[in-house]
Order: C-alpha cells, then sequence, then structure tokens
C-alpha cells in the first residue's frame, strides 16, 4: 500500500517537473534565437539514454506490472526518506530553473544575448541543474522499490554527467572568459564550496 503511495507522489512530483518547471523554461526557450550550438551525436544520444531512465522506465513501472519482477521492499522510513529528498530535488530544479531565466538552454548552446548568470542558487554551484538531477537519482529507489525503474535515472545519468559536464564547462570559458573563470574559482561544480 505504502509502494503505491510512493509511487503516485513520485508520478505527481514528474508531472510538477515536467508542467512547472520544465516546460515554462522550454517555451521561453523557443522564442529565442541561438549564436552557437555545441550539440554532438553523442549529446543527443546522451540525453535520450538519461530521458529513458529517468522517466520513460519509471513511468512504465508505475502504470504497468511489467517490470515487477525486478521489484525490492524497504522500510518505510526509507520511502518517507525519499519523498522528503524528491521534495527538496523540486525545489532545487524549481530554483535552478526561476534563476536562470532567458539563459536556460536544454542543449549545449549560447541563445542570444546570453548572460553568464552567477546570483540566485548559481552564487553557490555552477550547476544546480545536474545537482537537483544527482538528488532525484538517490529519491527515485526510494520512492521506486524496483532495480529497473529505481536505479534508472542514476544509472543514465552517470556517462551524461562525466561526458557533459567538461564540455559544457569549456563552452563557458570559450563564451564568457575571465568572467567565467572567475565564477568557477569562487563555487563548486553540484556542491558548494565553503574554501577557497
Amino acid at each position: 500500500m505504502l509502494d503505491s503511495i510512493f509511487e503516485v507522489i513520485f508520478l505527481i512530483g514528474l508531472i510538477l517537473y515536467l508542467f512547472g518547471v520544465y516546460g515554462p523554461s522550454a517555451r521561453q526557450y523557443k522564442k529565442r534565437r541561438i549564436t552557437d550550438n555545441r550539440m554532438r551525436k553523442l549529446d543527443i544520444f546522451l540525453d535520450g539514454f538519461t530521458y529513458m531512465g529517468w522517466q520513460v522506465i519509471p513511468v512504465i513501472y508505475v502504470l504497468t506490472s511489467w517490470l515487477d519482477f525486478a521489484n525490492y521492499s524497504l522500510p518505510v522510513w526509507a520511502g518517507r526518506a525519499g519523498v522528503v529528498i524528491f521534495a527538496a530535488t523540486l525545489f532545487l530544479l524549481w530554483k535552478a530553473y526561476s534563476d536562470l531565466g532567458r539563459n536556460w538552454s536544454p542543449t549545449l548552446q549560447i541563445t542570444d544575448n546570453h548572460l553568464l548568470v552567477t546570483q540566485g542558487i548559481y552564487q553557490y554551484i555552477r550547476h544546480p541543474i545536474y545537482a537537483g538531477l544527482w538528488l532525484w537519482g538517490i529519491a527515485q529507489p526510494l520512492l521506486l522499490q524496483n532495480w529497473i525503474a529505481g536505479l534508472g535515472l542514476l544509472v543514465t545519468f552517470f556517462p551524461l554527467y562525466f561526458l557533459r559536464v567538461p564540455y559544457e564547462e569549456k563552452m563557458m570559458h570559450e563564451t564568457f572568459g575571465k568572467e567565467y573563470q572567475e565564477y568557477v574559482d569562487k563555487t563548486g561544480q553540484i556542491i558548494p564550496r565553503f574554501w577557497k
């Protein structure tokens, strides 16, 4: 019974993310002109691969019984911890998208009048959206107690993060130069830097 509640919470959170966080930013992005596109075929593959483990497989798991053979059981407190982590994740993602505003891009692109955002959550970490996805990857197996659906995001996001972030940071260095380097010197990638 509680497993079903955690699954419903996951679906509600996914819908809130898609329509309340991602959707508005995507609509605003479509109105902008791309001035520098650094997307590679690898990035398209990594996006699709991550999308499968993050959204497609979990939705299939929640709405069908196809993956039930891979279920596991956790104590109730683990599911509750998953709810708390998931709520923090959704807040972090909302804050990151909100602080980026018109500078958000779903891919490795620079748009017209693109600014380097260093305020809000970005004054602490350079990649709060990636940090949010790592947190989502921790919450997902606590909410979806299934080896395939639960661990889907962690398994698929790992290669995206480690192959894309260096490339993305290179793009930012080339676009913003010294300003970006000074920003890098003050912030952590996904964990705030409390030391110099």
